[in-house]
């Protein structure tokens, strides 16, 4: 969902070789009441929750497309500020060199697994998530339910005039959606005192931010509670392919987990973004063989353990 230059290089590839190489909801968001949203969120929060799993330290929360707009939906209810990730593997790995970045992962009120490359780890790690949930999707499905009920969508970021046009493809999805306010706005400290007052006097129900990642969620921590939005969304590159300025791969490229392969076809300078990849599959694949020893070396103690007692 994101746009994000990644900080492994080539280079860096034979060092993560070296690494591994020696070793080798329920549906839990129905209730929107506040009090009961608020206990949601605490549960989704939790690293050892079972509707969550890590993956390289980085917390994915384990649920699908409806789960999350029941979720979306309940924090907007509750009126309480949320803040909402979209992780992928090239958020996973950027986090690996940024501790402030992790943090912001790791503290999020919902963590929704957007990239393929994450699903598949899921299944390597043995807690498989089951669906995708893309950040396009999540963003154009929402605002046909938000519209049922006349959410208040601001959308920050982008370049000039990008977010507007994303906004009239909202609206024309849901006709009850309203649109609090569009700008184009910068992460940097000295405009975030403008950018505040008009998100503040806007009052909107939902923030979508198109800043780039890391930066995006970044901004988001360090003005939620100021902010007081209900619902905050960093978005990347989502509001390009809503707006039209970038083509979204066809369905069934998407339904293969082939969008990847799609956008590196019609944008071959995404090549860098890339190199991530080989790294994120080595590495999980080092946290699940880490795993299976830790549960056979477990198994070997229980089973000496018992041994002892029966003698």
């Amino acid at each position: 969902m994101q746009e994000i230059v990644p900080e492994i290089m080539p280079e860096m590839m034979p060092e993560i070789m070296k690494e591994i190489m020696p070793e080798i909801m329920p549906q839990i968001m129905t209730d929107s009441t506040p009090g009961n949203t608020r206990k949601n969120m605490r549960r989704l929060r939790n690293m050892n929750s079972p509707r969550s799993l890590q993956i390289l330290s980085v917390r994915v929360s384990c649920v699908t497309m409806s789960e999350t707009l029941s979720a979306l939906e309940s924090m907007v209810e509750s009126r309480e500020p949320h803040h909402v990730v979209t992780v992928n593997p090239e958020f996973i790995m950027a986090s690996r060199g940024n501790s402030a970045f992790r943090h912001v992962l790791n503290s999020a009120d919902l963590a929704v697994p957007d990239g393929t490359g994450v699903v598949l780890a899921s299944g390597i790690l043995g807690r498989p998530i089951g669906e995708r949930v893309p950040g396009v999707d999540l963003i154009e499905q929402f605002a046909v339910r938000g519209g049922k009920k006349r959410f208040r969508f601001f959308l920050l970021g982008a370049s000039p005039g990008l977010a507007d046009r994303a906004a009239f493809v909202l609206q024309g999805l849901s006709s009850g959606l309203e649109i609090a306010g569009t700008f184009s706005g910068s992460p940097d400290p000295e405009s975030e005192d403008e950018i505040c007052r008009r998100i503040i006097d806007a009052k909107p129900d939902v923030l979508l931010v198109a800043f780039g990642s890391p930066a995006q969620d970044l901004w988001i921590a360090r003005t939620k509670d100021r902010l007081r939005v209900p619902v905050s969304i960093g978005v990347g590159g989502s509001l390009d392919y809503i707006a039209g300025s970038v083509a979204r791969a066809p369905a069934w490229m998407r339904g293969l987990g082939l969008e990847w392969l799609y956008r590196l076809m019609n944008q071959p300078g995404r090549w860098r973004r890339m190199l991530v990849l080989p790294g994120f599959v080595i590495l999980v694949l080092k946290q699940s063989l880490e795993r299976d020893g830790r549960d056979l070396a477990a198994a070997g103690n229980t089973g000496e353990a018992q041994l002892k007692q029966a003698v």
